[in-house]
């Protein structure tokens, strides 16, 4: 994998772009291997002059997702999942950009996990015996037989829904409040379904659930832009 690391030799950032990539590659299990370009330096690529600095670049791409500019290179400022300004690249960010597809792995993984505990969700209780005739004879015109797995339908979506938990605080894109806002959504989930018999709470669970994974899901995208870096005299 080509990973490279641009930089202005004044940039104050250097270091902490170095040590941010260097947690990320220990993070993604891959050796600290990099190329480094001084913007400066007559043999640095037209790239190399083509981001601020420090910029990381995976496999060509930037890892906070901007593309490269024609304007003249100035120093970047970030803003981290919590809107803290920065002046390096996160190590989500980066951790991210080195996962398959640059982390589309991850959100169809986050969604994935999703889909059985929505489904467990609406699934209704087979708690009336006099309806059971019409949903055999549903699943029949399915070509699927009569099971009443109303026992299971508990334990199938609290196990469901801790997976889809487990997928959200690990590696949080996001810091974890998408997993507190999915915890919530669980909990609305049960209480809906197995406490109170409420189609509402359970729907709105399963809203907040999605937005949840959506939220963590969401490509990481970070500002660049740092006007006072363009004034003369000022240290790229």
């Amino acid at each position: 994998m080509q990973i490279e690391l641009i930089y202005e030799k004044t940039c104050p950032n250097i270091d902490r772009a170095r040590a941010a990539l260097l947690a990320a590659l220990s993070q993604s299990g891959r050796e600290p291997r990099w190329q480094e370009w001084e913007q400066n330096d007559p043999l640095a690529p037209p790239v190399a002059r083509r981001f601020g600095s420090p910029t990381i670049l995976v496999e060509g791409r930037d890892v906070a997702g901007e593309p490269p500019s024609e304007e003249l290179p100035s120093c970047r400022i970030y803003a981290d999942e919590d809107g803290r300004v920065r002046g390096a690249p996160t190590v989500a960010s980066i951790t991210a950009a080195l996962s398959p597809a640059g982390g589309g792995a991850n959100a169809r993984m986050h969604f994935a996990s999703m889909l059985p505990a929505v489904g467990a969700a609406l699934l209704p209780k087979l708690t009336c015996p006099a309806c059971w005739p019409a949903y055999a004879a549903l699943l029949s015109s399915l070509g699927i037989g009569f099971v009443d797995y109303t026992p299971w339908l508990m334990p199938a979506t609290l196990l469901f829904l801790a997976v889809t938990l487990a997928t959200l605080a690990w590696r949080p894109r996001r810091g974890f409040a998408p997993f507190l806002l999915g915890a919530v959504a669980s909990n609305v989930v049960l209480a809906g379904k197995f406490a109170f018999d409420s189609e509402l709470a359970v729907y709105t669970g399963v809203a907040l659930l999605v937005v949840a994974s959506l939220w963590n899901a969401w490509p990481l995208r970070e500002k660049l832009t740092c006007p006072s870096c363009l004034k003369p005299g000022h240290p790229a």
